[in-house]
């Protein structure tokens, strides 16, 4: 274990995080009680997403931001459109009005929300994607590419789906399998190049989107990873815990998994620790979940690659889950460098809370904006690129520095991979949507039968071998008695 310095010269020394009062506080939200290790919760400049509990399908509310200490509770519209509980929500990084869910019935939805927010329920969505025949764990988009986005289900089907002109998308456009094991946290790199993923095994893998190639994978160590994220492209960061139940957090070189370059044992609690990475600040905020309220600042070297401990927010409340805002939706003027919204079940509500540094000298540099460096279709081409920069100064402009796409048949050739379903009405679309349900259903029980037959196969290749075995015994006893 590390020790952790009592000063420092750090200019992040004196950070602090800073909850609003109640009443500018989401409350009267019946946040979900769903198990799943999720955050449940997306935000953005305009809007904040959260996961509720509901009967019979399952839905998640989307507000104004600054809608504070309004209803929110069974009056308010929401969205409504999947058929079992909702798992996770991810705004789309360059549409704020653009929000993506996933759930436990097997499909994935794009939905376009209006920009004074909902005025009824929501219960059509722009996009349905579909492709995986159980529950969709994990949804991420991409940094940099517009309209991709990148899905896993326990049926460990990993793909990453592209966003059509059409309502329907009937399969992933990639579908990569990286391992066997259901996938716990997924990263992409700063310029969407390389993701790594951590999956049951608690291994941590480094891989090519593009084609599933596996670049690294990690020993089977000391280390059980939970939770992976990239913090550039020559660091890795993961949680997770020792063979004692110690927390820890550890530092990686992505090319090279064999060893760790940094180890921190944070304390011996249960449940999963939770990394957000400012890259800005150079700043690391690790959260717990469920039974922890507190959130751990460190501040990380990039020269020669260690955490140094900072301070820590604590709570007696629990979050549920973590949102957190994009730096184009901060509060300058008020010297905040970061801001969470805090899921508090126990108290139906989402607490924001701020990270401040009292000062404002070169708190804010260029930061990634809300513009795609590319489309879809020239990062699966093979091109990488990294976030187009914005400047958080008011009215400050920056201009995309890369080329705008050449006008060709590259993207036509494209979308011609789905059938045109946009002739078909919304009934024709829902019995599309049964009918493919059903299909994937079929192939998963084809699959879970064709596993059946293989054990049986396994179970009766070992009888007739201890059958051999036990005639080969007695023919030996009865040659003994022979014999004597």
């Amino acid at each position: 274990m590390s020790g952790r310095c009592s000063f420092r010269g750090s200019r992040f020394r004196c950070v602090y995080g800073k909850p609003v009062s109640r009443q500018q506080s989401f409350m009267g939200l019946p946040i979900t009680h769903g198990v799943h290790d999720t955050h449940c919760c997306a935000v953005n400049p305009a809007f904040i997403a959260v996961v509720t509990e509901c009967a019979g399908g399952g839905a998640f509310l989307v507000l104004p931001i600054h809608h504070v200490n309004g209803p929110g509770g069974p009056q308010h519209p929401r969205v409504c459109g999947h058929r079992a509980r909702v798992l996770d929500v991810k705004w789309n990084p360059f549409d704020d009005q653009s929000v993506a869910s996933c759930s436990e019935d097997c499909t994935v939805k794009v939905w376009h929300i209006p920009a004074c927010g909902l005025q009824q329920d929501l219960t059509r969505a722009t996009k349905t994607l579909m492709g995986h025949s159980r529950r969709v764990a994990v949804i991420e988009w991409h940094p940099t590419a517009q309209n991709l986005l990148l899905s896993s289900a326990y049926d460990y089907k990993p793909g990453a789906l592209l966003r059509f002109p059409v309502r329907v998308v009937m399969a992933p456009l990639l579908s990569v399998c990286p391992s066997e094991a259901l996938l716990l946290s997924v990263s992409f790199s700063r310029d969407g190049s390389s993701v790594a993923v951590t999956s049951k095994d608690r291994r941590i893998r480094v891989l090519d989107p593009r084609t599933g190639t596996i670049l690294q994978v990690s020993s089977r160590g000391q280390h059980r990873a939970s939770k992976v994220l990239f913090i550039s492209d020559k660091i890795l960061l993961s949680t997770g815990s020792s063979p004692w139940n110690q927390r820890q957090i550890l530092l990686w070189d992505p090319d090279d998994l064999s060893e760790p370059l940094f180890e921190e044992d944070v304390d011996g609690s249960a449940g999963v620790l939770f990394p957000f990475y400012d890259p800005d600040t150079h700043l690391l905020y690790v959260a717990g979940k469920v039974r922890d309220g507190n959130i751990r600042y460190y501040e990380l070297s990039a020269e020669k690659p260690s955490l140094s401990y900072l301070s820590e927010f604590r709570s007696l409340l629990p979050q549920k889950g973590l949102g957190v805002m994009p730096k184009r939706g901060l509060n300058l003027n008020a010297c905040e460098v970061y801001r969470f919204y805090r899921l508090i079940c126990v108290k139906d509500l989402v607490e924001p809370l701020s990270m401040i540094v009292p000062r404002k000298e070169d708190l804010y540099p260029m930061t990634a904006g809300n513009q795609a460096a590319m489309t879809a279709q020239e990062w699966l081409s093979g091109v990488n690129r990294g976030p187009v920069l914005m400047s958080l100064k008011p009215g400050a402009r920056v201009t995309n520095p890369y080329p705008e796409p050449a006008a060709g048949t590259k993207q036509d050739q494209w979308t011609q991979v789905e059938p045109d379903c946009t002739a078909l009405t919304a009934t024709e679309l829902d019995f599309m949507e049964e009918l493919l349900q059903a299909f994937y259903k079929q192939q998963e029980e084809i699959r879970g039968l064709r596993e059946q037959l293989n054990q049986r196969e396994v179970q009766r290749h070992h009888v007739n071998s201890l059958t051999e075995k036990e005639l080969g015994v007695n023919r030996e006893n009865i040659s003994n008695k022979n014999v004597g």
